[in-house]
C-alpha cells in the first residue's frame, strides 16, 4: 500500500489534544468497571459466530487490542468506553434475570418464569441471538421460551428473533410476541422507505469497512459494533401494549408497561417487574448520551418528550426499583444509584432541549448553538452523559431542526448552489486548486483540521480526480477521527478517509428489508415504496390506471400514474382500467423491494395480466433501482 493510502500516525497536535481530553472527567473512578463485571456467570466463546455460508457475523476477538492505556490515535474517554464494552459474557442481573452482553451492539435479556424464559430484545441477527441462547442453555440449562418482548422498533432489538424462536411456535400459540403499539409500522417504515440510503450511511457510522484496531474501528459507543452478514428477520407482535399502566402476567412473571413513543424510537416502551423490583429502561437510558438525531439518518427525536418520559418512569417506578437494566451497556444496582442515573439522564435531554431553544429564540443559528452549547459540569462529568454515541453538538442541531428545520433565516442560505457547482467557484475564487492546497497544507501543519476539511472538500468536489486533494482531505479527516470522543463520529471520519484513499471498497449490496420485514409489509406500504422508486421526470406526461388484485389476500387496488406520481387506492377498481394485474403479495413485495426484476417475474409466471400488457410493462420500466455503494465523500 502506498504511503499516501496507508493510515497515518496521530500528529503532535492530535496527541496533545487527546492528552488534554476529558478535562475534569473522573478517570480514577472504577465503579463502572465493577458494574460491568458484576454477576458474571460465563464468558462469551472466543470463536467467531458464523452464518450458514461460513462467513463471520461477529468476532469479539477482533477487539482484543483494547488493552492498557489509550493509544495516541484514540480519544481516552472513548478508549475507556471500549474497555467497558469489551466485557462480554452471561451475567446475572438479579434473581431470575440474566443478560448476554458483547455478542452484538445490543444486549439480550432472559427472564426466568415458572417454567421457561421471557426473552427481551433478541439482538440484530439470528446467528448472534442463537449464540446467546446457546450460552444461556449451556450455563443455566434448557428451558422453553414462552414470550419475546421487543422494547422498540430498531433492528438491533428484533431482527435476531429467529435465533431464539420459530414462526410456527408463534402461529400455533406456544410463544407470544409483545411490542409497543406502532412497532410494526415504525420498524418497516424506517427499514424500507429510506432503507438504501440509511444502510449506506450506516456503513460509515459503524465502520463497516474499517479495520478493527487503534487506527480503525474501536467501538460504536453504544456497544462494540454491528454484526454483518447475519440473517435478519421479523416476527410480528401478537400483543400490542397500547397504554402506560397495562399489565401482563407471563409464565408467572408480572410486568407493568410504560409507553414512551417519540423518545429513542418512534415506538418504544419501558417496563417494570413489581414483584422483583427490577426496571427495564429499554434504550431510553444507556451509558452514553444518546442520539436525538442519528448520523445514519432517521426522523429527529423529541428531546422534551424523552426527558418527560424518563421523569414519568421515576415517578411510576423509581421508589420501588432496586435494579435497573437497559438494552445496551451494564445495569445499575441500588435505589440511590438508579435514581441518580435516571435523573441526570433526564436532565441532560431536558437541558439540550431548553437551552437550544433559548439560544434559538435569541437569534442564534443551528451551527452557532452547536458550537457554543455545553452541558453543565454536574451532567457532563457523568460518563453516561458523554458523547460516545450521540453528541451535544449534533443533538443541539437536532433540537433546532425539529422546531425550525434546515433554514437558519439567512436569505444567503435560502437557495445556495449545489455542492459541486459551488466548489468549482470557491476553488476559482481562492486562486485555483494548487493555491488552495498550498494554504490548506499550511493550515494542516497548524492543526486547523476543521478548517482544512471544509476548504479541501471544495477542491475534492470541484475535481474528484485530484489525488493530492483527496489524500490531504483523508489525512485531515483521519486526525479529526483520532480526536473524536464519539464512536460514530470517529467511524464517519475514518470511513471518509478510507474512501478518499482507496475508492469504493464495498462488495455486494446492503439491504434493510429482510424477507420477514417485507412479508410483514401491508400492500399499501409496498405501493408507497414503489412510489418512492418511481422516476417522476420520466413518468411526467404519462397517465395509466390499473386494477391490481392481490390474490392471496383477496384485495383489489386502483393503481394510477399521473403527473409523475403513483397513487394507490384500496378497495376500488378504475372505471376503465387499461389492464388488470393479478399477483400474490409475495410477488408484489419482491417486485416493489427490488428482490426480483419484472423480467424475472415474467419468466417465472408470477402474475396474470388481462388487458394492455404493454402498459404494465411501460409502468414497471419507470421504477428506479437503487445502488447501495454510492459516493459519500466525493460527488
Amino acid at each position: 500500500m502506498a504511503d499516501d493510502q496507508a493510515p497515518k500516525d496521530a500528529t503532535e497536535a492530535t496527541l496533545a489534544a487527546n492528552r488534554n481530553a476529558g478535562g475534569s472527567l473522573p478517570f480514577h473512578d472504577r465503579t463502572d468497571f465493577d458494574r460491568v463485571e458484576r454477576g458474571r456467570l460465563a464468558d462469551v466463546p472466543t470463536d467467531p459466530v458464523v452464518n450458514d455460508g461460513g462467513w463471520p457475523v461477529w468476532n469479539l476477538a477482533d477487539y482484543a487490542f483494547v488493552v492498557g492505556d489509550a493509544p495516541d490515535s484514540v480519544h481516552p474517554s472513548l478508549w475507556r468506553q471500549a474497555h467497558l464494552n469489551n466485557a462480554a459474557g452471561l451475567f446475572e442481573v438479579a434473581d431470575g434475570f440474566y443478560q448476554v452482553r458483547g455478542l452484538d451492539l445490543s444486549n439480550v435479556t432472559f427472564v426466568a418464569g415458572d417454567t421457561g424464559w421471557i426473552v427481551i430484545d433478541p439482538l440484530t441477527s439470528a446467528e448472534t441471538a442463537r449464540a446467546a441462547l446457546d450460552l444461556v442453555t449451556a450455563t443455566l440449562g434448557e428451558r422453553p421460551i414462552h414470550a419475546v418482548s421487543y422494547t422498540h422498533s430498531h433492528v438491533d432489538h428484533f431482527a435476531g428473533v429467529h435465533g431464539v424462536i420459530d414462526r410456527v411456535d408463534v402461529d400455533e400459540g406456544r410463544v407470544q410476541v409483545i411490542a409497543p403499539e406502532g412497532f410494526l409500522h415504525a420498524a418497516i417504515s424506517e427499514n424500507v422507505i429510506a432503507g438504501n440510503v440509511m444502510a449506506r450511511r450506516a456503513s460509515y457510522m459503524y465502520g463497516a469497512l474499517l479495520p478493527r484496531g487503534p487506527k480503525g474501528h474501536v467501538d460504536a459507543g453504544l456497544g462494540k459494533g454491528v454484526p454483518f452478514f447475519g440473517r435478519q428477520g421479523l416476527i410480528p407482535p401478537t400483543d400490542d401494549i397500547v397504554s402506560t399502566g397495562e399489565e401482563r402476567t407471563i409464565d408467572g412473571v408480572r410486568i407493568v408497561f410504560q409507553i414512551t413513543p417519540g423518545t429513542e424510537a418512534p415506538a418504544e416502551m419501558n417496563f417494570f417487574f413489581p414483584d422483583r423490583r427490577v426496571l427495564c429502561m429499554a434504550e431510553n437510558c444507556t451509558a452514553t448520551l444518546h442520539n436525538l438525531y442519528t448520523l445514519r439518518g432517521a426522523q429527529v427525536r423529541d428531546a422534551l418528550a424523552w426527558s418527560k418520559y424518563v421523569d414519568e418512569a421515576i415517578e411510576l417506578f423509581g421508589a420501588d426499583t432496586d435494579v435497573l437494566f437497559a438494552s445496551h451497556h451494564w445495569p445499575r444496582w441500588g435505589n440511590d444509584d438508579a435514581l441518580t442515573y435516571l435523573a441526570r439522564q433526564r436532565d441532560a435531554y431536558r437541558y439540550l432541549h431548553d437551552q437550544t431553544m433559548r439560544l434559538a429564540n435569541h437569534g442564534l443559528t443551528m451551527n452557532e448553538i452547536a458550537e457554543s452549547l455545553t452541558l453543565p459540569d454536574t451532567l457532563a462529568e457523568e460518563f453516561y452523559n458523554r458523547d460516545y454515541y450521540g453528541t451535544v453538538s449534533h443533538n443541539a442541531k437536532a433540537v433546532y431542526q425539529r422546531y425550525l428545520g434546515w433554514f437558519d433565516g439567512n436569505p444567503a442560505h435560502l437557495h445556495p448552489l449545489p455542492p459541486t457547482d459551488a466548489a468549482r467557484r470557491y476553488v476559482d475564487y481562492m486562486g485555483g486548486a494548487d493555491e488552495v492546497l498550498r494554504k490548506a497544507r499550511e493550515s494542516f501543519e497548524r492543526a486547523d483540521y476543521r478548517w482544512v476539511a471544509e476548504v479541501v472538500n471544495h477542491v475534492v468536489f470541484a475535481d474528484p480526480t485530484n489525488t493530492e486533494a483527496r489524500h490531504l482531505q483523508a489525512d485531515t479527516l483521519e486526525q479529526l477521527g483520532y480526536q473524536a470522543e464519539s464512536g460514530p463520529w470517529r467511524d464517519f471520519y475514518l470511513s471518509g478517509a478510507q474512501e478518499l484513499r482507496d475508492g469504493l471498497l464495498g462488495i455486494g449490496g446492503g439491504s434493510t428489508a429482510s424477507p420477514d420485514v417485507v412479508q410483514a409489509m401491508t400492500t399499501e406500504m409496498l405501493f408507497d415504496y414503489l412510489a418512492v422508486r418511481l422516476n417522476g421526470p420520466e413518468a411526467a406526461g404519462r397517465t395509466v390506471e390499473l386494477a391490481v388484485e392481490v390474490t392471496d389476500r383477496d384485495e383489489v387496488w386502483l393503481l394510477g400514474l399521473q403527473n409523475g406520481t403513483l397513487r394507490s387506492v384500496a378497495g376500488r377498481r378504475p372505471d376503465a382500467p387499461v389492464a388488470t394485474l393479478r399477483l400474490t403479495h409475495d410477488a408484489l413485495a419482491a417486485l416493489a423491494t427490488g428482490r426480483t426484476t419484472w423480467e424475472e417475474l415474467v419468466e417465472g409466471g408470477g402474475f396474470e395480466v388481462d388487458g394492455d400488457r404493454a402498459a404494465v410493462d411501460g409502468l414497471v420500466s419507470l421504477f428506479d433501482t437503487f445502488a447501495f455503494w454510492f459516493d459519500i465523500v466525493t460527488p
